[in-house]
């Protein structure tokens, strides 16, 4: 008869949750001009894209200019292709210190976003502004 070893019997050893220590949190930093403008923008684009799922650079322009753009340095996007097509989407930017803050509307919805801005110290890249 063959004999089997007894197999050893599966030793629980279940250490005790060891309690992670949280990094301290930072203080909360102020938001930056382009956070703040940033804020302003997506309420005022909100209020263009309640009324207009499609709105026309005049009406970017306005929108940017009521969130505190300065209108000499706000871009806007083409609001219809050489082939005198409407856009999909339409954006506008505008730099804010050393960041630009840029809306798009498409269909309606709002999009906000902050990048660094370009070298020329403009925010789109190309001839149309």
């Amino acid at each position: 008869m063959a004999s089997q070893a007894p197999t050893p019997a599966a030793a629980s050893t279940s250490a005790p949750a060891q309690e992670v220590e949280k990094a301290p949190e930072k203080p909360a930093q102020p938001p930056t001009a382009a956070e703040e403008f940033s804020k302003k923008l997506t309420a005022s684009l909100t209020t263009l894209a309640a009324g207009t799922k499609a709105p026309n650079r005049q009406q970017m322009m306005t929108a940017m200019l009521d969130a505190g753009a300065v209108k000499e340095k706000t871009e806007v996007s083409v609001d219809i292709t050489p082939t005198g097509l409407a856009v999909d989407a339409i954006e506008a930017a505008t730099p804010i210190a050393e960041e630009c803050v840029i809306g798009q509307v498409r269909d309606g919805k709002v999009a906000v976003t902050i990048l660094p801005v370009l070298a020329s110290g403009r925010c789109f890249v190309g001839d149309v502004h």
